[in-house]
């Protein structure tokens, strides 16, 4: 016959053996419920994950460009010419000669003919150029500027993570260059106290 109180004894033993085995992995594998075994690394669970950017300025030179009204007054060639022949005529008169003194002596000098008809000509032009620009009516057009100016800019650069995850009911921040997920790895340091 089956010892009734024998078998108790037994089950007892056996259901006290699991729960200690249970109560052992649960203790081993601490609050994240994950357990790799001796290797020193487990698991925690991440209670928060913050994006952290870093803001950086560009500056970029850009070409701007408008459209603005302008006057001018074009002169016509011909009072450039005219003044010129005028300029040449006056000059060439000055260099043959001129007289000096009083009375009975009179010095006559000569020029350089051809000097002063070049220099008689362009002096005449640049004046006959200048009364005909006045005289001139005056135009409008249009013409594009154009100036180089720095457009600044702000970029934003994702430089990590904070993660904040807990582990045997402490809370812990470290920050990561990715995203962890739910849960992150930890190592595991178990020291012997004497």
């Amino acid at each position: 016959m089956i010892n009734i109180q024998r078998l108790i004894k037994q089950l007892a033993f056996v259901g006290l053996t699991a729960s200690l085995v249970g109560v052992s992995a649960y203790s081993n594998a601490g609050e994240s419920g994950y357990y790799e075994g001796q290797d020193g690394y487990d698991y925690a669970i991440v209670t928060g994950v913050t994006p952290i950017y870093n803001d950086i300025q560009v500056v970029e030179p850009r070409t701007q460009c408008w459209d603005q009204t302008v006057t001018y007054q074009q002169p016509s060639p011909a009072g450039a010419i005219i003044g010129g022949l005028i300029g040449a005529a006056v000059g060439r008169d000055a260099a043959r000669g001129y007289r000096h003194g009083r009375g009975h002596h009179r010095h006559y000098h000569r020029g350089n003919k051809g000097a002063g008809t070049l220099a008689g000509a362009a002096v005449g032009a640049m004046i006959g150029s200048a009364v005909s620009r006045h005289n001139a009516p005056v135009q409008y057009g249009t013409q594009q500027r154009c100036q180089v100016v720095e457009e600044f800019s702000t970029r934003r650069e994702l430089v990590g993570y904070d993660v904040n995850y807990r582990y045997n009911g402490q809370e812990y921040l470290i920050r990561t260059d990715r995203h962890p997920g739910d849960r992150i790895r930890v190592r595991v340091d178990v020291t012997p106290v004497l």
